[in-house]
């Protein structure tokens, strides 16, 4: 039989680098030339237009619609002078990814004319079909209509030919639909809520934002193996292979020399990440064998996660040009580590004044307690809820591995900080906190090296890192919008709590720096349980945080109960994030979404082994059959005994894994049509029952994948996926 898989290798192995097209090595002369940014905007709008545009923006002033037009009209001219033949309102529904529909400009008239259309009242509102993407009952087939609206705060960019406007996603009786819409009234709930306890510590005309830092990790796998392996191609995880003899052993892929293809691939994306004003800033290798990341500079958290979601889309296309395809999903490989996306999360001023990060006075010290005991205590209080923020199929895999975060959400706050904290419980006035120290190493011509305020603890799944906290449990797949949105909106109900506390003491008489530093020693001590710097990954953390009351629950069906508990609807309601309805229509979309991903890889791991694997295990099998039936007529009986032991064997190993597998596919697919719901109990069931058959079924087939000759194995093997030369 012919080895297609083998010559794929070859094929890949062949490709030669594509040079990337950036036409200069001066990011300046070409950054943000697609987005419609202020210096085009310079050019495209008067200056009556551009500082209601940047009023919007920067203080939240809502914008005049009879500005719109301006704008539209501004905005017409770039998009047709770059090119430009459409445009589109690029929103972001709860399938996690973004969503488009393209309109052209060109609006003919009469028989033989057309002209170039595009209104305020197009820029600012469209109605696409509402019914069509998740809503968890908001919409249905008969009720269809729904409403996108510009956001003004997020700049429209061009992507080919089409210009994009970000919008937010809304149903017709006006709950969200999206995860943008609550990401923005999480971060005007943080900045109002912010801004008050400032005002009280003396800093009254202060504007705070929160600031999002993301690292996407992904896998590259060259697109002719991956094209061959079916299971990727639908789920994006490898649902059956054996581990390699060689995978991250050695920790040699980590920071290790790129290579040559991948060097050329990362180029041609930074060149079109610069195009469109992502701040790609870092790259490198990661841990496992044909993983990488891509880092940017922070941003405001609204802006950095569209540029998030641009990025895996971008990246899937410049992938393709170069021979690759992307998986980001967080567990496409079993043996070797999965993709995160890292999450450094904090909140700031306008002015530049970081609210996580120590200063060089009592008094900037203080506000720097004060804003850590805050999030520490919004952190434990609802510790349960935050983990539902990042709990997926997907993401399943990964959390709880000694590859990433323990399911249970701690804080590591780094030496100096916690004994900082540990001596305000003891004190009743200012402590200091230790700043950078300086070491020589002993060597002449190496400088003193500065040491950060905390170490880092890559066990820790919120871990404070000098001047943000790193929230580390959210998956490289992932809307950023979901975890970001519950950080925002615990964050702002504290520091509503934190304030009435601290207003009660002024009104008792107390002066309002000493009662902010009284309130902030309480409110660490009634959470400092979620503080830990040890080993996450340890059996004795799990048993310990369990007494610490934090929550250990591991099946996602069951964490997603946090989403409609009595304290989320109350927390949400007091902060205006999203309503009770909302949180219910959520909490039905993740658990559908659950239950259709892990139906789509039960069907496909059934497909895959009935009429993949099987085929040719029995067809090697024969041949070995075969064989031993011809040394019996040469060599005669006796003689065979000693001659074909090894391979009865074998053929003995080879059909108990084929009886096991198709006996365990059955149970599978009677199980799987036996489903007919996608709600919590589905999902229970899908949890509890699927998931482990899916992977008994695993071992079963991987032990095939090492007894079957391996010229005749039909799909592309870890060692041949994970290497990339």
């Amino acid at each position: 039989m012919a080895n297609f898989r083998f010559d794929a290798v070859q094929k890949a192995n062949a490709k030669e680098p594509i040079e990337a097209t950036a036409p200069s090595n001066l990011t300046s002369e070409y950054y943000g030339c697609n987005v419609f940014n202020r210096a085009a905007m310079r050019q495209y709008l008067d200056e009556d237009t551009r500082r209601a545009i940047y009023e919007t923006v920067e203080k939240g002033v809502t914008l005049d619609k009879s500005i719109a037009d301006h704008v539209a009209a501004g905005m017409k001219r770039w998009a047709l002078d770059m090119g430009a033949t459409h445009y589109t309102h690029w929103f972001q529904p709860l399938t996690g990814g973004t969503a488009e529909k393209h309109d052209s400009f060109a609006d003919p008239r009469g028989k033989d004319e057309s002209i170039e259309k595009f209104s305020g009242k197009l820029l600012c509102q469209q109605a696409p079909d509402a019914s069509s993407c998740p809503s968890g009952g908001l919409r249905n087939t008969f009720e269809a209509r729904g409403y996108t609206a510009w956001d003004p705060s997020s700049p429209a960019f061009i992507i080919g030919d089409t210009l994009c406007v970000p919008t937010v996603f809304i149903s017709y009786t006006g709950e969200a639909l999206d995860y943008k819409t609550p990401l923005l009234k999480s971060d005007v709930a943080v900045c109002k809520a912010t801004t008050d306890l400032l005002a009280l510590m003396g800093m009254p005309n202060e504007v705070a934002h929160s600031y999002l830092g993301w690292e996407q990790e992904y896998f590259l796998v060259d697109k002719d193996l991956y094209s061959l392996r079916p299971d990727l191609v639908l789920t994006e995880r490898t649902l059956i292979g054996h581990v390699s003899s060689k995978n991250q052993q050695l920790d040699d892929h980590y920071f290790g020399s790129i290579p040559a293809r991948v060097m050329e691939f990362m180029k041609d994306l930074e060149f079109e990440c610069y195009k469109l004003g992502i701040p790609a800033k870092t790259r490198h290798n990661e841990v496992a064998p044909g993983q990488f990341e891509l880092a940017p500079v922070y941003e405001a958290a609204n802006l950095a996660n569209d540029h998030n979601l641009l990025l895996m889309s971008v990246m899937r296309s410049v992938a393709a040009k170069h021979g690759f395809a992307v998986l980001l999903h967080e567990k496409p490989f079993a043996g070797v580590n999965g993709s995160g996306k890292h999450c450094n999360w904090s909140i700031g001023t306008e002015s530049g004044i970081g609210l996580m990060s120590p200063g060089k006075t009592d008094r900037e010290n203080l506000r720097f307690l004060c804003f850590m005991a805050n999030t520490l205590k919004a952190v434990y209080d609802n510790n349960g809820l935050l983990k539902a923020s990042v709990m997926t199929a997907s993401n399943s895999h990964r959390l709880g591995a000694n590859e990433a975060p323990p399911a249970i959400i701690s804080s590591f706050l780094g030496t100096q900080v916690h004994e900082a904290f540990e001596e305000l419980l003891k004190s009743k006035d200012m402590v200091k906190i230790a700043g950078k120290k300086g070491y020589s190493l002993g060597i002449p011509q190496v400088p003193e090296l500065m040491v950060d305020n905390t170490d880092r603890n890559r066990t820790s799944s919120f871990a404070f890192t000098g001047n943000r906290f790193e929230f580390r449990a959210v998956g490289s797949s992932a809307n950023c919008s979901g975890p970001i949105t519950i950080l925002n909106t615990i964050l702002a109900n504290q520091l509503n709590i934190f304030r009435a506390a601290v207003e009660k003491r002024i009104e008792a008489g107390s002066e309002p720096m000493r009662a902010i530093l009284d309130e902030t020693r309480e409110t660490y001590r009634a959470c400092k349980d979620i503080c830990f710097d040890g080993n996450g990954y340890s059996d004795e953390w799990r048993a310990e945080a369990k007494t610490r009351g934090l929550d250990c629950e591991s099946s996602v069906p069951l964490c997603m109960d946090e989403f409609t508990s009595e304290k989320t609807v109350a927390l949400f309601k007091n902060v205006g994030v999203l309503s009770e309805v909302e949180l219910e229509s959520r909490k039905d979309v993740y658990l559908e979404i659950y239950c259709k991903k892990l139906s789509i890889e039960a069907r496909t791991l059934s497909d895959l082994v009935t009429n993949h694997i099987i085929p040719v295990a029995i067809t090697y099998q024969n041949i070995l059959l075969e064989n031993v039936k011809n040394l019996k007529e040469i060599y005669g009986a006796s003689a065979f005994k000693k001659m074909a032991i090894s391979q009865m064997d074998l053929i003995e190993c080879i059909s108990a894994d084929i009886a096991a597998a198709e006996s365990e596919i059955d149970t599978l697919d009677a199980l799987i049509d036996s489903i007919s719901a996608e709600d919590r109990d589905a999902a229970i069931i899908y949890h509890d029952k699927v998931v482990p058959m899916l992977d008994e079924i695993r071992k079963h087939v991987d032990s095939l994948e090492m007894l079957v000759d391996d010229q005749m194995w039909p799909l592309p093997k870890y060692r041949e996926l994970l290497f990339i030369h």
